[in-house]
């Protein structure tokens, strides 16, 4: 008897420990896919939206600011709503990964069902239906042509355009040549990368010393980042002067 009590303490505690994994709390809006309660940092599970720094084309075949559009949609979408994010697991940058609610609404399947982000199928097929709906209405992204969120972050020549439409002739240039336009492609994004002489990545921030003579140029590797994190994550160091 003595010996089962601990362990019926311990069973009757079990669920309290679980509830208290969950994350609840006003969110602010960092991108499509990332919030931030607290001062948790939360990666939306199961799915990928456009980086703040990413380029689309609209039905027009212009450029748009899609990853600034699909962060400021969440924002309208979710403002001083209650949210309780299930998290799962923390990934290699520190955030916790949670398939999230917003007054009752699995935001996840909001963003994909409005062409705001992707199924992430690597991991998870949960809003392979919803994004279907979203291609089918030419919502969000849909409307034009796009990169995929996870190939923006690797794009090269070979990149696969999507679209609900057919894309323009020279949609893939236009795409992959924003990496590194001469024009920061928002006002969020406006951290310089460059590879220096050793090939080493390295970032500079509009207060660096040499940040006005670094020239974009997507032949030189050069890239715009949105934040000091995203260009770490990208294996950059900040410059030393």
């Amino acid at each position: 008897m003595i010996m089962k009590f601990p362990m019926a303490l311990v069973l009757l505690l079990l669920p309290a420990i679980a509830e208290a994994a969950d994350i609840t709390g006003i969110a602010r809006v960092r991108e499509g896919d990332q919030v931030q309660i607290g001062a948790s940092r939360i990666r939306l599970g199961g799915i990928d939206a456009p980086s703040v720094d990413q380029l689309c084309l609209n039905n027009k075949g212009e450029r748009w600011t899609c990853g600034v559009a699909a962060r400021d949609e969440l924002v309208k979408h979710a403002d001083n709503k209650e949210w309780i994010c299930h998290v799962r697991q923390t990934d290699r940058r520190g955030r916790q990964v949670a398939r999230c609610e917003v007054d009752g609404e699995d935001i996840q399947q909001w963003l994909v069902k409005n062409g705001w982000a992707l199924s992430y199928g690597r991991v998870s097929h949960d809003y392979d239906a919803d994004e279907k709906a979203a291609r089918e209405a030419k919502a969000g992204m849909w409307q034009g042509a796009f990169i995929a969120p996870w190939d923006w972050r690797e794009r090269n020549k070979k990149t696969v355009i999507l679209g609900a439409v057919k894309p323009p002739p020279n949609a893939n240039a236009i795409l992959l040549a924003s990496a590194s336009g001469a024009v920061a492609p928002s006002p969020d994004c406006t951290i310089k990368g460059n590879v220096n002489g050793a090939g080493e990545c390295i970032y500079h921030k509009p207060t660096s010393r040499w940040y006005a003579q670094i020239k974009m140029n997507i032949d030189k590797g050069t890239r715009w980042f949105c934040s000091v994190d995203d260009a770490e994550a990208a294996g950059c160091r900040e410059t030393r002067r």
